[in-house]
Parts: C-alpha cells; structure tokens; sequence
C-alpha cells in the first residue's frame, strides 16, 4: 500500500493516554527498527539510482512523511509492515515538500540527497522536535564546500551547482557541541555522488552514520576512515540494495528506564546489549540496573532499589542525548541527587516542569539537570511537545500513585510505533482517548497473558 498523505489534519487531533500508575513491568517485548537510523536511510535511498528496500523500519508518523516527500519527487514509495521500498524517479523533482519537510528533523539531509542525484533543490526549514535552537548551518557549509550557490527567502532555501553537478570537496562538520551526525549524513550523501574522492573531518560515528556509510558502501561508494577523518569517494552511478535497519537503542534504553521505574524485570528482543551504547549502559549499571545477554541475541533486565547517578550525555558511544530525559524521570526513583549533564545540545530541560507536577524534586541549571529522589510521584494531568519528554513524562505516570492524564501524544507516534501496546504486554494500565471534533473515542491497552506484543490490540 502507498502512504502518501500530504495533508492529515487528523494525526493532530488531541489525544490523552490515561496511565495508572504502580505496576512493575514484567515480561519480553520486542525492539523496533531505529527511528533516527530509517530515516537517515531513506534520504540514502533518494540518493540512488536504482530501488532500495528497508527492512525493520518503524511504522511511525515520520516514516509516513517520509513516504510522502519521497513521492513528491516522483519516486515510488510503498510501505507494508516493516519494509519500506522506493524506487527512485528517473529525473527527481529537485523539491522537498514545502510542508511535510517542516515535519521532519533530516529535511535537509533530504536536500542533500536530491542536490546530489540532480544538481539543484529547494526545502523548507526542518521541523522536528524543537527543545532548542538547532542549526543547520553545518549541513549549509557541506553543500557550499561541494559547490553550491543557496539562497533563502520565506524560509524556504534554494541550492544549486553552477557547474551542474556535486564536485569533490573537504568539510568540517564539527560544533561547539561536538560532531554533527545530520551534517556528516549530509556530506556522505553529496560526497557519494561526486567525482574524486571528498574528506569530511571531524565527523559522527554515530549508528544513522555509520549504518549510512554501510548503505552507500553496498551501492558503490567508496568509504574509509582515518585519523584524518571520513573519506568517501562518489561513483557515478548509486545503486540501491536491500538493507536492514538495526533496532532502536532510544526505544530500548526508554523501556528499560520505564521497568527500573517501577522495580520489574523484562527482556527485550531486537537488540543486543552490545548494540547499546557505553554511556547508557555505564548509567544505567551506576543506578543499579543489571542488563545482561539473554544467549538468544536479546537482553534481559531487573532492577531494584535505585541509586542516584551523575551523568553527561555525549556522541557514541556516550550517554545519548535522546535518552536524557527518560533517564531524569527513572532518578525521581533513586536515593539520592543526580545530575544529568547535557553535552550534545546548549540545554534539554522542556521536561523539567512537567516532571515536577508529578512532584519530582527537579530542576535545570544551564545544561545540567539536578534530580532528588526518591520522590513519592503523583498522578497529574501533563504535556509535552517533543518526543523524549513525552516518553519521560510516561515513565513518570508509571512510577506515580494513581491515574495520570498525559497529552502530546502526536509527538509520541512520530518517534515509537507500538510503545504503549508494549508497556500494556509488560503490565502497564494504559488507556489512551482521542478526540475528533465529532466525538471521542476510548481505546484501552490491556495484557493478554500467552500472547506476544505484536497481537496485542486495544480493547474498545
């Protein structure tokens, strides 16, 4: 089936998810395919001349605005389970959606990609969550190193080569920050379609990019690294391939916080415990949280009483940024006061307030967020408007005495396919509400003892 839906005013529709809190997850799920991994994938895919499949992709929003800008090009774009199959227009039109590229944060890697197999291209600002100023002057630099001319008016950029096509070029991706993995992807992309060979230094060796390189080595590119940095030596023709999408370590490392939350124990499938970052392993273990291989290429959890931790997020294999806020709502369970350090961004706090209607002592100085537990959480009625701090906010509601009521659940589907159908298979009570301007409708998500996660479906 095609998925093209360029304007679906009901995905905004309000919808609450009530949570009563107070239950220990227990039981084995199954991780899904890495959110931020597919869709770096699929601006990879534009950039070939021949079909891509993706395996294991993550059937969320941002998999479906991706379909749908793809299609705008002239490419074929059919989504079917977890496969995501394009084949690309013969002559792309060189344009990212006006206004599904506002929706997304890897528009411009989007960009790159149709720059690269065309020689010119027009796209909106990204969107995406918004928890701070995020540049994309790194990505613009990439572009300009290659040759391109860009112009902005209204938001909208325009890049183009006067020469016609991507030359070879060098490029630094770094920030005050630390590397850019969307600027690195950027460059790969571009740098994949040049004649000679192009250097991007101080690059990501995050998994979007390094699972990206791999993706482009299979079609052709030539790619190599060294204490110079990242070589990539383009081809004329970019072929497509078959190619797996490795599974979600933020997913992972959000159930694990939610089951340490509520002292469980779960095992999760689709992802190893050496496919977890370090610095979220190092936290997680710091807090009292015992993961191990499961022998079956899983992993299994428990926890018990919590113990405070100080932590700083940091580029892989360190503590991901995308995991902070999680990690803040399991503290508000832990004995004593931690701090989380923010090292990817100038500062991660839009869930520090909603955090705190739960009762947790809490608050951000800078970059750094300071957690005092344990704290005897309570039900609340909160929002959030980015996907990490409405997964932190979940947790929370776990974790509180009686029924929450959370809300921003748009943010929450762009980023995890199934997560509150997986949390009710691992003994969550969860019911989530949406409210159409005709009516509302109640769905609520219950365990089906002997029945794994994939058959769970809302009781209406």
């Amino acid at each position: 089936m095609t998925t093209t839906r360029l304007d679906a005013p009901d995905l905004l529709n309000a919808t609450l998810v009530l949570v009563a809190g107070g239950h220990p997850l227990t039981g084995r799920v199954r991780v899904q395919g890495s959110k931020n991994i597919a869709l770096h994938l699929h601006a990879a895919a534009l950039t070939a001349d021949t079909g891509t499949v993706l395996e294991n992709c993550p059937d969320i929003l941002d998999t479906g605005v991706c379909a749908g800008i793809l299609e705008y090009t002239g490419s074929t774009v059919t989504v079917d389970g977890g496969r995501f199959t394009v084949t690309p227009a013969d002559h792309p039109t060189p344009v990212v959606h006006p206004v599904l590229g506002r929706r997304v944060r890897t528009t411009v890697v989007l960009a790159a990609a149709l720059l690269a197999r065309t020689g010119q291209v027009s796209f909106p600002q990204p969107g995406g969550d918004a928890f701070c100023p995020r540049l994309i002057d790194r990505h613009l630099a990439a572009m300009q190193a290659a040759g391109a001319d860009i112009t902005s008016a209204d938001s909208i950029y325009r890049a183009s080569f006067p020469s016609g096509a991507v030359r070879a070029f060098t490029t630094d991706v770094n920030t005050p920050y630390g590397p850019s993995l969307g600027a690195t992807v950027t460059a790969m992309l571009l740098a994949a379609r040049a004649e000679g060979t192009s250097l991007i230094t101080h690059p990501s060796i995050e998994p979007e990019v390094t699972e990206t390189a791999r993706f482009l080595q299979l079609g052709g590119t030539g790619i190599g690294w060294d204490q110079d940095g990242l070589h990539v030596t383009g081809t004329s023709h970019l072929a497509g391939s078959s190619f797996t999408v490795a599974g979600d370590r933020i997913e992972a490392g959000t159930m694990l916080m939610a089951m340490a939350a509520t002292h469980g124990s779960i095992g999760l499938d689709g992802i190893s415990c050496d496919a977890l970052p370090g610095g979220l392993r190092d936290a997680l273990a710091g807090a009292g949280v015992t993961v191990a291989p499961d022998g079956q290429q899983g992993l299994t959890a428990a926890a018990g009483a919590l113990d405070a931790v100080e932590a700083a997020t940091g580029p892989h294999p360190g503590l991901p940024t995308d995991t902070a806020p999680q990690l803040a709502a399991m503290l508000t369970q832990a004995c004593g006061t931690s701090l989380i350090h923010e090292r990817i961004y100038p500062r991660r706090d839009t869930h520090i307030a909603a955090l705190a209607a739960f009762g947790a002592d809490i608050s951000a100085c800078g970059s750094t967020v300071r957690v005092t537990g344990p704290a005897t959480l309570r039900a609340a009625d909160t929002e959030a408007a980015d996907i990490r701090a409405v997964t932190s906010l979940l947790i929370a509601a776990l974790a509180a005495d009686g029924t929450s009521t959370i809300r921003g659940m748009y943010h929450l589907r762009r980023g995890y396919s199934q997560l509150l159908a997986k949390l009710a298979t691992l003994g969550a009570h969860v019911t989530t509400i949406q409210e159409p301007s005709h009516g509302s409708t109640r769905a609520v998500y219950q365990r089906r003892p002997g029945r794994p996660s994939r058959d769970l479906a809302p009781a209406r």
